[in-house]
């Protein structure tokens, strides 16, 4: 099979977006939120987590410590306490606390919405900040990459395989082939396919509206 263009592999990506866009519309962020400080916990919180687990245990923790002034005044072991049914909770639960404590004392209380400061939050890495800007702020600095971005990226073949387990290098493949307009659906839509359609090992090839311009579509 001939390598594909720069050019085609843009045009591809383009159309992808187009047509995800058609189908899913702006899709409204997953996790329940009222403000910025929230946001940046609940995506802190959903690292190898499911979005619905994390909503699960934020009304408990946000009625506990509604602020990061409240929250900055908690142990880990009291946040770890709420936050238990979730994966790796002893260390969310530290970081949770330790974030609003740099929050406080750092930034007056408030979440920057800058990507150089988000990303000194601890537990905040670039994924956790591009979806803070985007949601919090309506700011389009990159694409956050989580494991749906990342399976469908590779899939269609828009992103190398030697960068499969390297979600920022995805990111990086991804800015480049994609004008900025697209930048900002990106996560939710793709996160909507993989849930509905692109599932990580039963994929529904037949049902999915890239299958004919998709390298891995399994349906002839």
């Amino acid at each position: 099979m001939p390598r594909e263009t720069n050019a085609a592999k843009r045009e591809r990506a383009i159309e992808v977006c187009e047509r995800l866009n058609r189908r899913y519309g702006p899709v409204e962020c997953f996790l329940d939120h009222e403000n910025p400080f929230r946001l940046v916990i609940s995506v802190l919180l959903s690292a190898q987590t499911t979005d619905a687990q994390v909503n699960k245990v934020t009304p408990e923790l946000f009625r506990r410590w509604p602020t990061p002034e409240a929250m900055a005044g908690a142990t880990p072991a009291e946040v770890a306490e709420v936050i238990k049914s979730l994966g790796f909770y002893k260390t969310k639960a530290k970081h949770c606390v330790e974030c609003a404590q740099m929050l406080v004392a750092d930034y007056g209380g408030k979440v920057p919405a800058d990507m150089k400061e988000l990303v000194r939050l601890p537990g905040v890495g670039r994924k956790t900040a591009n979806i803070v800007l985007n949601v919090g702020y309506g700011i389009v600095e990159g694409i956050a990459v989580d494991t749906h971005v990342n399976r469908i990226a590779h899939r269609l073949r828009l992103s190398p395989k030697t960068h499969e387990k390297e979600p920022l290098k995805t990111e990086q493949d991804l800015l480049k082939i994609l004008p900025r307009e697209y930048w900002n659906d990106v996560n939710h839509q793709w996160i909507m396919l993989g849930r509905e359609i692109c599932d990580a090992r039963k994929p529904l090839c037949g049902e999915c509206p890239l299958a004919d311009i998709c390298p891995s579509c399994k349906v002839s």
